[in-house]
């Protein structure tokens, strides 16, 4: 069984920065991406940032040139650097991982269980 485990939220004030971890553990072959999506109160959910195992990035484009998105395959360990938060990047931030549990099988989504950020203004 696979889980993802984030870590990092909070509370900061509009300007400030966070750091967002999540940690893949589990029986792990390969991981093809990793992601961010978010969630404000009563809207839907939205694609923040992915990574591939390429190393290629993709951003909404509200978040473009604040937030960075990076990976430690090593540690099957996903971040997000947010800096200059926005009180509407208020939201659950749940990370997701698109990856194959053995070589043979096909790819399967898994989901954490989200973290709140809060950014006041």
């Amino acid at each position: 069984q696979v889980q993802l485990v984030e870590s990092g939220g909070g509370l900061v004030q509009a300007g400030g920065s966070l750091r967002l971890s999540c940690a893949a553990s589990g029986i792990i072959f390969t991981t093809n991406a990793m992601g961010w999506y978010r969630q404000a109160p009563g809207k839907q959910r939205e694609l923040v940032a992915t990574i591939f195992n390429s190393g290629s990035t993709n951003y909404t484009d509200s978040v473009k040139g604040r937030f960075t998105i990076s990976r430690d395959n090593a540690k099957n360990t996903v971040y997000l650097q947010m800096n200059s938060l926005k009180p509407e990047d208020t939201a659950v931030y749940s990370c997701n991982a698109d990856l194959h549990t053995t070589s043979w099988g096909p790819s399967m989504r898994y989901w954490g269980k989200g973290t709140l950020v809060t950014v006041s203004s």
